[in-house]
């Protein structure tokens, strides 16, 4: 984005993203996974405000319920930058809060990257991506995709990341009203933990066999002897009801998939008018969210 661009911009997009798969491939001597998955984000998210204030103090100025304000990784995200820099600033920050937590959005990442982005720049910091997006690690796995911005191939605990080139379909996303305990998921022994290691060029090669007369196929990578899905999917479908329900009946239109760990589910289709068609028929049950994908985050554009 263009630095003068930024000096106008009253607010700031935390987008969603999405897991096209994700797969736990190991666990490490330190007790994390191993992963692989593909993030992409949607032209939807949260939307944030910022107030730089001249005494230093780092607030709040709307309520998110169930979430103390001292917790809250925007907060969290502020505070850090703040120290590693000694910035003698601070902010107030609003937040229009668009996307459900525990829904498997990265709504929660996509804020502290957002305000760690914003901040930057409205602090006169100018720190580089590879700082910003080594800070926000420090909060969350999935910060540092948002930070950077770009459609990627994650490996790691979900922080190495290689750029991709993605179809950019239309997604309708459910929002079964459940949260999802991520970390009894992690934790279950029934979880996959051993599957197997895929290539990046070949995902990227059954992308391209796809062809765009069949973009949930082809998204989806369903064809290819390798399974690619998402190995939270059969646990939180038997933990959780309602998400199996949306997988149901979202799976009536076109090939389904759960996000991260859940709770959300989502389905791609060739346009827009194909994706609004089938939540127009869903909205009646389920909350839900229309929109693009993006292989440039919203935030940088």
């Amino acid at each position: 984005m263009p630095a003068d661009s930024t000096l106008v911009r009253s607010t700031w997009p935390a987008p969603a993203k999405l897991n096209l798969f994700l797969h736990v491939t190991g666990r490490r001597a330190d007790g994390y996974h191993e992963l692989q998955s593909v993030f992409q984000f949607l032209d939807f998210g949260d939307l944030l405000r910022f107030t730089v204030r001249e005494d230093g103090r780092l607030q709040r100025a709307t309520e998110v319920p169930g979430v103390p304000e001292a917790d809250d990784l925007m907060i969290r995200a502020a505070r850090l930058l703040q120290t590693e820099t000694a910035c003698p600033l601070g902010v107030d920050i609003h937040i229009d809060k668009r996307l459900p937590m525990g829904g498997g959005l990265g709504g929660g990442s996509s804020d502290a990257a957002t305000t760690l982005v914003a901040l930057n720049q409205l602090w006169g910091l100018v720190l580089d991506e590879d700082r910003l997006a080594a800070l926000g690690l420090q909060l969350g796995a999935d910060v540092p995709v948002f930070v950077r911005g770009r459609a990627a191939w994650a490996e790691g605990v979900g922080d190495r990341l290689t750029p991709v080139d993605l179809p950019e379909p239309w997604f309708v996303v459910l929002v079964p009203q459940v949260r999802v305990a991520t970390a009894q998921l992690f934790a279950d022994p029934q979880l996959t933990r051993d599957a197997r290691p895929l290539k990046i060029r070949d995902y990227l090669a059954r992308l391209d066999s796809g062809g765009a007369g069949n973009i949930s196929g082809a998204l989806f990578c369903q064809s290819g002897k390798d399974p690619v899905g998402n190995v939270f999917e059969p646990l939180v479908r038997a933990k959780y009801r309602e998400v199996d329900a949306a997988l149901g009946d979202l799976q009536r239109f076109a090939p389904t998939r759960l996000t991260g760990t859940g709770a959300c589910v989502f389905a791609a289709f060739a346009d827009e008018a194909l994706a609004r068609a089938a939540a127009e028929q869903l909205a009646p049950r389920w909350q839900t969210i229309v929109a693009a994908g993006c292989n440039r985050s919203p935030l940088f554009v």
